[in-house]
C-alpha cells in the first residue's frame, strides 16, 4: 500500500476521531485546566472581580482543615467498603444464577432491578426502612426481636455505614450481571475435567471460576472504587450529609463550599486534590489486581 492511500486512511481516522476529541476537550480538558488554575487564586464571592495569585495558601489551609479531612476519610471508607461489598455478594449470586434453574431469569431480573431506579428513589425507600418511627420496617423487626430501635441516620457512629448498605443493596445486581457475563463465556471444558479427577465444588470455584473472573473483576473492583469515591447522591437522599458533618463525602463538601457558600478557589483547590487522589487509588488498584494475576 503506498503512502497517499496509508495517509488518506489516517486522516478519515482523524476526522472521526475529531466530534469525540472536541467534546472531551470542551467539558473535561479545558474545565479542568481552568480549575487548576483558580485553585491558586483568591476567586471567591468575597473578591468576585479582582482576582489575584495567592500561590498554595489554599492547598495549605485545605489539609489543615478537619472538616475537608472527615470528607476524606468517608469517601475511602465508603468507597472501600461499597466496592468489596459489591463484589463479595455478587460473585456467588452470579455463580448461583448462573446454574440450570426453572426461575433463573426471573431471580436475575428481580436483582437487577435496583439498579434501574433512580437512586433518589433508592434513597427515599431507605429513609422509609430505617425510620426509628412506627412504620420503620427495619426497626419493627429490631423491636419484634426484642431490641430496643436503632436510629440508623440519626446516629453518627451508624450514618455512614447505614448509607453503605443502601448502595451496596442498589449495585449489587449490576456487579452480577458483569460476572455473569463473564461466567458464560468460561468453557464448561474446564469443569467436566475436574470432575473427572474429583474436584469438589469448592476446589473447581478456587482454581478455575476464580482466576477467569479476573477480567470482570478487575472492571467491576476499579469501577466500584472510582463510583465511590464520586458518591454524593445517595447520602444527599438519605442524611444530606448529616448527622453533623459524619457523612459528609469530598463532592458535598466540593459543592457546599465551592459553590453554595462561594469559595470558589477553595471548592477548586479541593477538586484538584480529589482528581490526584481517584487517579493515584486507580493506579494503586490496579497495580495490586496486576501482581494478583501474575501470582
Amino acid at each position: 500500500m503506498n503512502k497517499p492511500k496509508i495517509f488518506k486512511r489516517e486522516i478519515s481516522y482523524v476526522l472521526l476521531l475529531l466530534p469525540a476529541l472536541l467534546i472531551y476537550c470542551t467539558f473535561f480538558i479545558i474545565p479542568t485546566l481552568k480549575t487548576a488554575l483558580y485553585s491558586f487564586t483568591n476567586w471567591s464571592d468575597v473578591h468576585p472581580v479582582v482576582v489575584k495569585f495567592v500561590g498554595l495558601d489554599n492547598y495549605i489551609a485545605l489539609f489543615k482543615d478537619s472538616l475537608y479531612l472527615t470528607g476524606i476519610k468517608n469517601t475511602l471508607i465508603y468507597a472501600v467498603l461499597a466496592m468489596l461489598g459489591q463484589n463479595v455478594l455478587a460473585i456467588p449470586i452470579a455463580v448461583f444464577l448462573n446454574k440450570k434453574l426453572k426461575t433463573k431469569n426471573l431471580l436475575r431480573a428481580a436483582f437487577f432491578l435496583p439498579a434501574v431506579f433512580s437512586v433518589l428513589v433508592i434513597g427515599f425507600l431507605w429513609n422509609f426502612m430505617y425510620s426509628p418511627s412506627d412504620f420503620g420496617l427495619i426497626n419493627q423487626l429490631v423491636v419484634a426481636l426484642g431490641f430496643e430501635r436503632i436510629n440508623f441516620l440519626g446516629d453518627p457512629h451508624l450514618a455512614l455505614y447505614s448509607v453503605i448498605i443502601a448502595s451496596v443493596w442498589q449495585w449489587v445486581g449490576y456487579t452480577m450481571v458483569i460476572y455473569l457475563a463473564n461466567l458464560q463465556s468460561i468453557s464448561t471444558d474446564y469443569y467436566e475435567a475436574a470432575k473427572i479427577d474429583r474436584a469438589s465444588g469448592l476446589q473447581m470455584f478456587r482454581y478455575i471460576t476464580l482466576p477467569l473472573l479476573l477480567p470482570a473483576i478487575t472492571f467491576n473492583t476499579v469501577m466500584g472504587m472510582i463510583n465511590g469515591m464520586k458518591v454524593f447522591d445517595i447520602v444527599y437522599a438519605l442524611t444530606g450529609g448529616g448527622p453533623g458533618y459524619s457523612t459528609e463525602t469530598i463532592v458535598s463538601l466540593m459543592l457546599k463550599k465551592g459553590l453554595s457558600e462561594g469559595f470558589y478557589s477553595y471548592g477548586a483547590a479541593f477538586g484538584i486534590v480529589f482528581v490526584i487522589l481517584v487517579g493515584i487509588i486507580t493506579f494503586i488498584h490496579i497495580s495490586l489486581i496486576k501482581m494478583w494475576e501474575r501470582r
